[in-house]
């Protein structure tokens, strides 16, 4: 259970009724899936992609640092920026949306995660019914001989390596982080699984998401032409709103923290 800490800001009055209406419809659905993206973890100071000045994308051209074909032509490069991005998630924690959802889904209110990050903090907070369709940074594979290892033991050979590379252990080949890059598929089972839990859903909460990145962008509509709703809970625009059921633009730690207390369970 996720309390609302002392000092916390009081939830703003004009989206009480939202949230009471978001709280019935969750209680009455027969299967509800959260959708979630890189807001999310926001609040555990992990910046975001696309938000101006502030966004990941802003400071780095993504095409090229994070795209397959620079892995595969200049891995030096490549890991130049991964290795930024693991020290950058290595102390991370969830947050009270992680655990929100956690909430939700032990009071059996929430059927799945499916989440587009890729920093492990759904699985750190407890999450157990969880697609990650984007991959994680948990471990690291070895795309020729298929060597797979954990994060941990990855950090340790990218710092002992010169190049600044981690390389697999039989034959040396750069390893690759466990994560979908620019320029590829998402892995088939887990889309494959996402689309199955929105094509069955009769609420799907959208959670700090553009909506924007597809394939998974198009899971709202899914779960809209099988017969269900949407519920979109994130501070900007998405092209989706006009759609939802219920709308929600303020904080995401106070959003839920606030759909809890609808539900009886703060």
């Amino acid at each position: 259970m996720v309390e609302r800490g002392a000092d916390a800001p009081a939830r703003v009055p004009s989206q009480a009724p939202v949230l009471a209406r978001l709280a019935d419809l969750i209680s009455n659905a027969r299967s509800v899936v959260a959708l979630t993206g890189a807001g999310v973890s926001v609040p555990s100071g992990i910046p975001d992609f696309r938000s101006p000045g502030t966004g990941l994308w802003e400071r780095v051209n993504p095409m090229q640092v994070a795209h397959i074909d620079v892995f595969e032509e200049d891995p030096e490069r490549f890991w130049g920026f991964y290795s930024e991005r693991f020290a950058a998630l290595e102390d991370k924690q969830p947050n009270d949306v992680h655990r929100a959802l956690v909430t939700l889904e032990s009071a059996g209110l929430l059927d799945a995660v499916i989440t587009q990050n890729v920093d492990m903090l759904h699985a750190r907070a407890g999450t157990r019914e969880l697609v990650e369709v984007h991959g994680s940074i948990a471990s690291c594979s070895c795309p020729s001989c298929g060597e797979t290892v954990a994060l941990a033991e990855a950090r340790r050979r990218l710092a002992g390596d010169e190049r600044g590379v981690p390389r697999c252990e039989n034959c040396s080949a750069p390893l690759k982080p466990d994560v979908v890059l620019f320029g590829e598929m998402l892995p088939p089972a887990a889309i494959a699984r996402a689309q199955e839990l929105c094509g069955s859903a009769d609420l799907l909460l959208c959670i700090g998401s553009s909506l924007e990145v597809h394939p998974v962008a198009d899971l709202p509509l899914l779960t809209l032409t099988t017969g269900g709703q949407i519920a979109i809970i994130t501070q900007g625009d998405t092209p989706l709103d006009e759609l939802a059921i219920a709308r929600l633009r303020g904080d995401l730690v106070e959003e839920m923290l606030g759909l809890l207390e609808a539900l009886g369970l703060s």
